[in-house]
């Protein structure tokens, strides 16, 4: 508190919110995930930092450098130059909606064609301008769907990633909800019917699954699963990843009710985990419960085509307690890099992409599996990510990453069963050199 300028009235201050110390300010913060200090460095000149930020850049690898084989998450896709010219203008380089839709046109018709395609490739009625990433989209697909239906329990796959299961937490814990799991099939790696069958009941308000799901596993079960859902009055909650839609169903096709995604492979970077995109897509009928905010075309005073912000259901808009979320704005300038992105795919661009990545999936999979003591875990048909036993995966990861090759996500942390398991992903952008010189690491640890 030393360099703050109020320090001396700190006690009276303090003293009139009714606390005693600074560290009660922090009381609602969990002790097992607080840290003790940021470990910074002594005051230093503007020329000091730029000179230890750069230091401290050249331990970073580029994927180039260092092919990555990471499961279980984002993972890098090829990115055309016209995507970064186009979201590096200045008229568009806003995170935000607009709040002057008579001066942002353009942008809110950025937004407008990027909820038709996101509708279009989900086969689903109608998207919003985006939620914050995946994970969020999930939260907000919980609270969605108890406001549908006032129920209070909603059900998920065991095998969802962490950061999806911390951010459910969060949201569902202030609203009430009760999170149930269901197992998955350990031969198929796909959700076991029966144990979904046994955990949705008369109170459940929406049940969710991942296809392809955490294990990269496509759920060729879907239609039964909706019908499951369905015959209890139950919200149906899909979590795709977009790039396979090129050549699978749209959730629409089999039933969804709510369609949701990361969609940061559509045209974003990696970027260390920064800003991204969450896929937000429903039926008609949900329209008025959904989160976040949806551009509507209609027509100026003078009869020309306008853009303007046709629904904004959130806390800063309408009384607060009819507020459908509380999120301020949406991921606007990764929507309109997945609009560039689309659009110069094309319809069958996205099918050659999808293609691809299921091609480089079954070949990855083949030649890891070919090497003794590598094995597939699950038998379920999967996309461009694969669960592999290995015989150490520990000390494998080590020695791939001596090998500058970063290595599958290793399981057991996550799945205590799964242990000495690893989650491989691999998409367009690993060619030949750097699948064989995964493989040739993999070999030495037969």
């Amino acid at each position: 508190m030393k360099f703050i300028p109020n320090s001396a009235i700190k006690n009276s201050m303090l003293k009139e919110i009714g606390i005693t110390d600074i560290d009660s300010l922090f009381s609602d913060i969990p002790k097992q995930i607080r840290i003790k200090n940021l470990n910074l460095q002594d005051d230093l000149s503007q020329q000091e930092v730029e000179e230890w930020l750069r230091k401290l850049g050249k331990k970073n690898k580029s994927f180039c450098e260092m092919p990555n084989f990471l499961g279980g998450g984002i993972k890098s896709h090829y990115i055309p130059a016209a995507v970064k010219s186009i979201i590096s203008r200045s008229e568009f380089y806003t995170s935000y909606t607009p709040y002057q839709p008579e001066a942002s046109q353009g942008f809110l018709q950025a937004m407008f064609e990027y909820q038709s395609m996101v509708a279009e490739i989900t086969g689903m009625d109608i998207a919003n301008a985006s939620v914050y990433d995946g994970a969020t989209a999930l939260g907000e697909a919980a609270l969605m769907c108890t406001r549908i239906n006032k129920r209070k329990t909603f059900v998920v796959p065991t095998n969802i990633s962490w950061d999806k299961r911390c951010v459910l937490k969060n949201y569902t814990k202030g609203a009430g909800i009760k999170v149930k799991k269901i197992a998955y099939n350990r031969e198929t790696g796909k959700i076991d019917l029966d144990n979904l069958k046994k955990n949705i009941g008369d109170d459940t308000a929406g049940v969710y699954i991942e296809n392809p799901n955490f294990f990269g596993v496509f759920e060729d079960e879907v239609e039964e699963i909706s019908t499951i859902v369905k015959e209890k009055q139950s919200v149906f909650v899909v979590g795709v990843d977009p790039i396979s839609l090129g050549i699978a169903k749209g959730p629409g096709e089999y039933g969804a009710d709510i369609v949701i995604g990361e969609g940061r492979s559509l045209g974003n970077p990696v970027d260390f985990g920064g800003s991204t995109l969450g896929i937000f897509t429903c039926r008609n009928e949900f329209l008025r419960q959904v989160p976040g905010r949806i551009i509507g075309i209609t027509k100026d005073k003078e009869g020309k085509r306008a853009f303007c912000m046709t629904l904004q259901t959130r806390e800063q808009h309408i009384r607060r307690g009819r507020a459908t979320s509380n999120i301020c704005t949406n991921e606007g300038l990764c929507a309109l890099a997945a609009v560039a992105y689309l659009s110069l795919l094309g319809s069958k661009g996205l099918e050659q992409l999808s293609i691809t990545n299921f091609e480089k999936g079954q070949l990855l999979a083949k030649k890891i599996t070919s090497i003794n003591g590598f094995e597939k875990v699950f038998n379920g048909v999967h996309f461009n990510e694969f669960v592999i036993k290995c015989p150490d995966a520990h000390q494998l990861n080590k020695k791939l990453i001596s090998e500058n090759i970063h290595g599958g996500l290793i399981l057991d942390s996550l799945h205590p069963e799964l242990k000495n398991c690893m989650l491989f992903g691999i998409t367009e952008m690993h060619n030949n050199e750097s699948i064989e010189k995964l493989v040739s690491v993999l070999k030495e640890c037969e």
